[in-house]
């Protein structure tokens, strides 16, 4: 079973047992199935389908925002510091003819979300438990009302320090003369990252849910044997019950 299917079902055991109980902390937001799609970056390999649960929401100080979860520690502005990780499917991705296989990072470390009038900021400083690299992420999300459609239009930047990038895109001697590739040593990465994503209330309590992500890649990860391509773009489609 895939951590996120992991992840939903621990989440669903947990608002039924406390719903059950009479607890005062509730799960507040979407759960549902999603379809998802990401573009292959790595030479010859293609896109990749997946049918996943969805979750976005909190219960008491627990949260799950797609692929990102943790605990929020103490209030902070308009928001909390969190300890947060993030489950993350980029060591497949960056898998070539003849390389080999990079395990997926575990970023794990802290960060916040900072819901102000202004929109959504969100901040996170991870360590890949992996590799010892490092991986900084900052964005902002606007909330648009479009008749019973919300759009959030998300901009962004991903820092991935030299550690990070060498454990996924870099190709050492021995990999280069099996593979016929170039050994690369990449430095740190720093590319812009952006959203669009859309809510539809269709019945009951039942949302629809899409985004659309791009990363545009800088010469960093462009320049290594392990891709072939200019941006990452993924998509994802997802029912959802919102729980109030």
């Amino acid at each position: 079973m895939r951590p996120r299917a992991v992840l939903v079902a621990a989440l669903m055991a947990v608002t039924g047992a406390q719903a059950q109980a009479g607890d005062v902390a509730q799960w507040s937001g979407d759960i549902g199935m999603s379809i998802e799609r990401t573009q292959a970056s790595a030479p010859g390999a293609g896109g990749r389908t997946w049918v996943l649960p969805y979750a976005y929401g909190d219960i008491g100080r627990l949260f799950v925002r797609e692929d990102t979860f943790g605990m929020k520690l103490v209030p902070i502005g308009w928001g909390a510091l969190e300890l947060a990780a993030r489950l993350s499917t980029e060591g497949s991705e960056s898998d070539g003819p003849g390389l080999s296989h990079r395990s997926n990072p575990r970023p794990v470390g802290l960060g916040t979300f900072q819901e102000t009038p202004w929109g959504g900021f969100f901040v996170d400083a991870f360590v890949d438990t992996n590799s010892g690299g490092i991986l900084l992420e900052a964005s902002y999300a606007a909330e648009l009302q479009l008749g019973a459609l919300t759009v959030f239009p998300q901009a962004g930047v991903i820092r991935r320090n030299a550690r990070y990038m060498a454990h996924l895109y870099g190709v050492s001697a021995s990999e280069a003369g099996a593979a016929g590739a170039a050994a690369y040593a990449p430095g740190t990465s720093m590319t812009p990252l952006l959203q669009l994503s859309a809510e539809l209330p269709i019945c009951n309590n039942w949302v629809a849910l899409t985004h659309v992500q791009v990363e545009p890649f800088d010469r960093a990860l462009r320049d290594s044997p392990r891709v072939d391509t200019r941006s990452r773009v993924s998509a994802l489609l997802a029912l959802a019950w919102h729980f109030k």
